[in-house]
């Protein structure tokens, strides 16, 4: 799994946000991909999936035994910025 590939772990998706340059590991970090979360501006951008849309649920990050995680055949690299940047937002509060 690479950095911004959306995954489905038991029915729900997520986004990778460990970067591609770790080594590799048993786990992957993943923020959890919501269609009804409640979305602030910065911190939980919506990301669409397929044509619908989730919202980046930023504060629920994890994470995930890979060997529970499936990817979707999607990415979310064209929302790398925005991904990134809530991210920062949670971490440091700007």
């Amino acid at each position: 799994m690479n950095q911004f590939d959306v995954i489905d772990v038991q029915g729900s998706l997520g986004v990778v946000v460990e970067s591609d340059l770790l080594s590799p590991g048993r786990t992957v970090v993943a923020i959890p991909l919501i269609a009804d979360y409640p979305a602030g501006r910065l911190l939980n951008p919506t990301i669409r999936v397929d044509g619908a849309p989730y919202v980046l649920a930023t504060r629920l990050v994890a994470a995930i035994p890979k060997a529970s995680a499936r990817h979707t055949g999607f990415d979310a690299a064209d929302h790398r910025d925005d991904i990134i940047r809530a991210i920062d937002v949670m971490v440091s509060g700007v």
